[in-house]
């Protein structure tokens, strides 16, 4: 991994802080050198990246403050469009246009995303750019497609962004949680087991009535 996310994030307050602390050497030290240009996405960033069904993307509103909004999908909504850009179908919404005005405005983003189940989040940034329906329609219809089928919304542009770096975070306070879809995948998983035990717990009810 390259220090260009260090470069990014650790500004003069949190380099002062990581010396005092004496965690310097671990974080800040890498800045020192010359930046070593992009994180590069690899097969585990990808991974993640095209198999979740939510993640937060933080944009810059005009005033400098962050402006963090919740997405959601199909899962494989957010698709990799070769090397280090990934994008995603707008959806419509409530016509505010906050995140889309406040990428027009300066492009940068962060995202927030997790795999709650096995306790795994990602940390990226980059810049972001919108492209109007009309402006590529073939672009909005790949990213409208999951698999063979197409996504039951209304979206009028696509958000395309290019990750400049990204850090894996610790998974120490991260809350495990199992919505719907991975429960049933699950018990499918384990779906012959799961009746070797029943058939179990079913003869040794059957022995202690019988006894």
């Amino acid at each position: 991994m390259s220090n260009r996310y260090a470069r990014l994030m650790f500004g003069h307050g949190a380099l002062e802080r990581q010396r005092v602390d004496g965690s310097y050497e671990v974080y800040g030290a890498t800045t020192e050198r010359d930046d070593d240009g992009p994180d590069h996405l690899d097969e585990r960033e990808i991974a993640l990246l095209v198999g979740v069904f939510q993640f937060h993307l933080a944009t810059v509103t005009a005033g400098g403050h962050p402006y963090i909004q919740y997405r959601s999908g199909p899962r494989g909504f957010l698709h990799h469009l070769g090397d280090n850009t990934i994008g995603f179908a707008d959806f419509h919404g409530n016509a505010q246009f906050v995140s889309v005005g406040n990428i027009d405005d300066n492009g940068r983003i962060a995202m927030f995303v997790a795999d709650y189940p096995r306790k795994i989040r990602l940390k990226l940034f980059g810049r972001a750019r919108v492209v109007d329906a009309a402006d590529d329609p073939d672009l909005l219809e790949r990213l409208m497609t999951v698999g063979d089928s197409r996504i039951a919304a209304r979206a009028e542009r696509s958000i395309i962004i290019t990750i400049e770096a990204f850090d894996w975070n610790c998974s120490r306070s991260l809350v495990p949680q199992y919505d719907r879809d991975y429960v049933r995948d699950l018990n499918q998983a384990h779906a012959a087991e799961t009746a070797e035990l029943r058939s179990r717990i079913a003869d040794l009810e059957r022995q202690i009535t019988e006894s």
